[in-house]
């Protein structure tokens, strides 16, 4: 057997460790954070706001390092960044393509202020590491409780404004002209999403983001196109990706993150191939729901119409 594989192997005291204190820790955050990303997953995917959720986990590595560098709570220091990085991303505007340079300048130098950080904070390491690839097995129970927080606050604004925000991430210019706040909507979506990768970062790193953040909702909008039905497969899909990721991380002493990550990766790819197969190769615009005009904006085709 190879080194590099010595420790890989089937652990025949699983179910003990599966029992233990830190493992439930572990399925309650994964819990949370699944449901939360499939909340927000959704309207990610629909707004074309994926490189957005990618800045954001990158601009949560600085506040991070910078936590662990003062002696404040990470979760703390990733809310400050996250939320304060959403609220800049939604002021440059509400058209997509006119703010992905500014939101790439901006990811930049988020990572470049982390990397200074991680320089001065070299003696927390692992850390620093858990940031970048998710640590969910050191979930504690302080983090449990503004986990719970974070959860209950997504669901609830979820559900009171989920119409409305639809009806803006769909046809902006009509839901617009209708009245409904577009810009305010933007930007309260910017935040809750800054909320999820906050707890997400914590489960799958900054590097593994899309694994329960958008690969879920990208998933299930290749089965269907009705937005309560993709929320709850989503939520679904996020949820045995981190249950069985974590069985498996223990049975086979791997990575949670991995195992969780690649469960994410396995099941899109299937769900998508299969669907080709049926169709003949021909995509109906499930995976990517919607497309760009000449402003930038975005519409989905299997939308529902919606009146206000």
């Amino acid at each position: 057997m190879l080194p590099i594989l010595a420790d890989v192997g089937f652990q025949s005291n699983w179910f003990d460790v599966l029992q233990a204190n830190f493992m439930r820790n572990a399925f309650i955050g994964g819990t949370l954070v699944a449901v939360a990303s499939g909340l927000i997953g959704y309207f990610v995917v629909i707004r074309r706001d994926a490189f957005a959720a990618h800045a954001l986990a990158h601009i949560g590595f600085p506040g991070a390092t910078f936590a662990v560098l003062v002696g404040i709570p990470v979760t703390l220091g990733l809310a400050i960044f996250c939320v304060t990085g959403a609220l800049t991303i939604g002021a440059l505007g509400k058209r997509v393509v006119n703010r992905e340079v500014s939101t790439g300048t901006i990811l930049a130098f988020a990572t470049g202020l982390g990397v200074l950080f991680a320089s001065l904070a070299s003696e927390n390491t692992s850390t620093i590491t858990s940031v970048l690839f998710g640590n969910l097995l050191a979930i504690s129970t302080d983090q449990l409780r503004t986990f719970a927080i974070f959860a209950v606050v997504l669901v609830v604004a979820v559900a009171v404004v989920a119409r409305p925000l639809l009806f803006a991430s769909v046809d902006p210019h009509v839901a617009e002209a209708k009245g409904v706040p577009v810009r305010a909507l933007g930007a309260l979506f910017m935040v809750l999403l800054a909320l999820a990768i906050t707890m997400a970062i914590q489960v799958v790193g900054t590097l593994l983001l899309f694994a329960l953040v958008v690969t879920p909702a990208a998933t299930a909008l290749a089965i269907t196109a009705r937005p309560a039905a993709v929320v709850a497969l989503g939520t679904a899909i996020g949820l045995f990706t981190v249950w069985i990721g974590l069985v498996l991380a223990v049975m086979f002493n791997l990575p949670p993150s991995f195992c969780i990550v690649t469960l994410a990766f396995l099941t899109w790819a299937g769900v998508v191939a299969t669907r080709r197969l049926r169709t003949g190769g021909a995509d109906r615009g499930h995976i990517a729901p919607g497309h760009h005009d000449h402003d930038g904006d975005h519409h989905h085709p299997e939308a529902p119409r919606l009146s206000v």
